[in-house]
């Protein structure tokens, strides 16, 4: 079989970190068995990854709980053409617990909005650290890429 990824190159990461930008994504879990796909708010951070702030109450916290694995797809199609020739990024890996204090300053820097509840006992925050991510630039544009390409910000 052909392998279908291409070598990442300085095009494909800085299109990656853009897209590691965004304040939403969409998270994959698994919840007794069966797969829960849910729009969560995010931020990406150069040293833990992809922060997540999740109430207890939520579905989707329950599944952590129980399998930390997960996948988090970010990337929205553009208002024309076909949805699947616009560039998305999938990263996987065990979204683990952190201390939340910690990151106070820094989330709510860039997401403001979250004030309202950031400090809500039931939130926990979580960092997904990718252990692979996936980038599809559109058709024939797939690259795997690491940990060490998505921790520099291209752009500097």
């Amino acid at each position: 079989m052909t392998d279908p990824y291409n070598p990442v190159d300085a095009e494909i990461r800085a299109t990656a970190h853009r897209l590691l930008k965004t304040d939403h994504a969409a998270l994959g879990t698994l919840l007794d068995g069966h797969p829960l796909v849910t729009r969560i708010g995010c931020l990406w951070h150069a040293e833990a990854g992809m922060l997540l702030l999740i109430s207890d109450l939520s579905d989707h916290a329950k599944a952590l709980a129980g399998e930390t694995r997960c996948s988090l797809l970010v990337g929205e199609p553009g208002a024309k053409g076909d949805p699947l020739t616009h560039p998305r990024l999938t990263l996987m890996g065990r979204a683990e617990m952190c201390d939340k204090a910690a990151f106070r300053d820094t989330y709510l820097a860039a997401r403001p909005k979250t004030g309202l509840y950031y400090d809500f006992t039931d939130f926990r925050l979580h960092a997904l650290r990718p252990e692979t991510a996936l980038y599809n630039g559109g058709f024939g544009k797939a690259a795997r890429l690491t940990m060490a390409d998505l921790a520099a910000d291209p752009a500097g």
